[in-house]
């Protein structure tokens, strides 16, 4: 199963992004998405380094929520 993590674009430089999400921080490709208009401040699904999709922040921040729904169930488990 593959996850792809919402984040957010603070810095583009060429075809590469810095984006940020809960404090980490990480460049990425976006190279796959070259046919889309991306700017500072967008959301974007991030997997393996490369931005796969462009999201709004209310998809980012749902996802952000399941995904800290489930660590917390997981945590109950252990």
């Amino acid at each position: 199963m593959c996850l792809a993590v919402p984040m957010q674009i603070t810095q583009i430089n060429g075809d590469n992004a810095h984006c940020v999400a809960k404090g980490i921080e990480r460049d990425v490709s976006l190279l796959l998405l070259a046919d889309e208009d991306i700017k500072l401040g967008d959301h974007v699904l991030i997997h393996v380094g490369y931005a796969l999709q462009k999201i709004s922040a209310a998809e980012a921040l749902s996802t952000w929520e399941l995904l800290d729904q489930m660590s917390s169930e997981d945590d109950l488990r252990a």
